[in-house]
């Protein structure tokens, strides 16, 4: 058996990805606030270990991680995966506090788990692992009104290549994998706010195959980035 800890996992893609992960027969961490949804989404799974934790404090970030590899052994992947969107808004209209809070989540969080599982899987015998970064399709391309939330995902992408380069050493694997349009929660509000232009969209559970097939790679094995989207998403080419 091996082992994930998931962020964001109380919902969305995370939800889907732990409950891929958790059927796959891995030891899966659950990392998000509320303890409630987590303890839902690990209902009848004796391998799901319950870790409420807000991804934005680092003291809260590394007890988790430390829980986990005590309980489990050692950590074989991080799904790096918590994000936040924010208020759809110009840029002169985002207040710093709005913006603040999209680049603690999706930025600082990201950067507080990568580094506990880093330190974990450079400790642990034998030594290794891999992290999976979410990116977003808007790391590449951006939605309308999306400056902050762009901006961190555009920051994921440098954060993903200097985990790369620096884990070599250690056997420390990182990818990316940037996601247009799987049907969560979040995209519900998009759908309902174009009743009658709805985007093109896919299975949340496409994601989920696709993150369990980039973590189950053997260790000479990465893939560096992955993306996965709707097919008739118009990510590519013009109208």
């Amino acid at each position: 058996m091996t082992s994930i800890i998931i962020t964001g996992a109380s919902a969305g893609i995370g939800a889907a990805c732990a409950t891929a992960f958790l059927d796959a027969g891995w030891h899966v961490g659950l990392i998000a606030r509320r303890r409630a949804a987590l303890e839902a989404v690990a209902q009848g799974h004796d391998a799901a270990h319950v870790l409420p934790c807000d991804v934005t404090d680092p003291g809260a970030v590394d007890a988790a991680f430390n829980a986990f590899a005590a309980r489990v052994g050692r950590l074989d992947v991080l799904f790096n995966n918590a994000g936040s969107f924010g208020r759809a808004a110009m840029i002169d209209d985002l207040g710093v506090d709005e913006w603040r809070q999209v680049v603690d989540v999706n930025l600082h969080g990201m950067f507080l788990c990568a580094r506990a599982a880093f330190r974990v899987m450079r400790a642990q015998a034998p030594q290794g692992g891999r992290i999976i970064n979410n990116g977003s399709i808007s790391a590449h391309a951006p939605r309308p009104m999306s400056v902050a939330y762009t901006t961190t995902k555009h920051a994921i992408t440098g954060l993903t290549k200097s985990l790369s380069l620096d884990g070599r050493a250690h056997d420390i694997a990182c990818g990316q994998i940037d996601i247009g349009n799987a049907r969560t929660e979040l995209l519900d509000g998009i759908i309902a706010a174009s009743p009658g232009n709805p985007p093109p969209t896919m299975d949340v559970g496409d994601v989920a195959r696709a993150v369990l097939q980039m973590a189950s790679l053997g260790p000479e094995a990465n893939v560096q980035f992955m993306t996965i989207l709707a097919t008739k998403m118009p990510f590519i080419g013009r109208g």
